[in-house]
């Protein structure tokens, strides 16, 4: 099925100004900004700001951390940030601006392959620690609902209750779409930090709201960003941003186009047509995927088609 897509709001164009010149929401530069040694507090901030008291975490090792080098030799195609937290909790904690529709599977896979990737041989179930994935995404999620955080637990069907038999389980989703509060309406961590994440190309070093400037960890974060990257990053940065832009335009093109024939050469063909034209581009194959719906599977053997033509 063609994925819907809401094209991104990015903010590289605006003035020279004190302002951010980076968007955080990309995927790029939110794994540096959270996934980085030297912003680790950034990164225990924002997971304290979703989890509960209970959860809450003091330090945290970074499993896969922020590594140019393994981008260049693309060893990282999704760019998610794993943590392990003191208490042998695991954490992944990934940024999604591309809209998927299937994405609930998507989080049920990366919640199951980090649970995999906790057992080394010879080790015993028993060894399992508690998994939380945190997805915040740029659009909307989660049907009839206005949270802005929504949590995903098991639960007894038969009580309603999580009576922690299978205390392992915990995924979050932080819609920043559904974030409407004004910076006076701001009281918790959450909101502020939805409020950077949704505002950072309107904020001052200078003069940050006092709604944001009360948050050490937020202040960190907007005098980190403008100067987070180097000038080969920053090209990284630049293709990355251009990839996402390419593909609102060519998704928001096409679909215009193909939505009144869709009957008549199916949606599967329309999103097929999507990715060859994307490919065409030299696109990444993932983005390519989470934009149309297609697998990267699917894309391969496009790729290999059209080679064969």
């Amino acid at each position: 099925m063609l994925a819907q897509y809401i094209p991104p709001v990015f903010v590289d164009d605006e003035p020279d100004t004190a302002m951010c010149k980076v968007n955080p929401r990309v995927d790029f530069a939110f794994k540096k900004l959270f996934g980085s040694e030297e912003n680790k507090d950034l990164l225990i901030s924002l997971i304290n700001a979703i989890v509960s008291e209970e959860e809450q975490v003091v330090e945290v090792e970074l499993k896969n951390p922020y590594n140019l080098a393994d981008y260049r030799a693309d060893k990282i195609s999704i760019l998610d940030i794993k943590a392990k937290a003191e208490n042998g909790r695991w954490f992944n904690v990934e940024m999604q601006i591309r809209e998927d529709n299937n994405f609930d599977k998507r989080a049920i896979y990366y919640w199951a392959k980090l649970v995999t990737e906790q057992l080394g041989e010879g080790m015993m179930y028993k060894e399992l620690k508690k998994t939380i994935c945190i997805s915040i995404l740029d659009y909307d999620f989660v049907p009839d609902s206005e949270e802005v955080h929504s949590c995903y637990k098991i639960i007894n069907t038969a009580t309603g209750k999580d009576d922690r038999l299978h205390d392992v389980f915990e995924l979050h989703y932080i819609e920043l779409k559904k974030f409407k509060k004004t910076y006076n309406q701001i009281q918790t961590a959450l909101d502020r930090w939805s409020s950077f994440l949704t505002t950072a190309h309107q904020l001052d070093r200078d003069h940050t709201p006092k709604e944001l400037a009360s948050d050490k960890n937020i202040v960190k974060a907007i005098a980190a960003i403008d100067r987070m990257f180097n000038e080969e990053e920053r090209q990284v940065y630049e293709v990355r941003l251009k990839e996402y832009t390419d593909v609102a335009s060519i998704i928001a093109s096409g679909a215009e186009k193909n939505i009144e024939k869709g009957v008549e050469i199916g949606m599967e063909k329309a999103s097929k047509a999507i990715a060859l034209n994307l490919l065409a581009k030299g696109l990444d194959r993932a983005i390519i995927a989470d934009a149309t719906g297609l697998s990267v599977l699917d894309i391969a053997d496009l790729l290999q088609g059209a080679d064969e033509q």
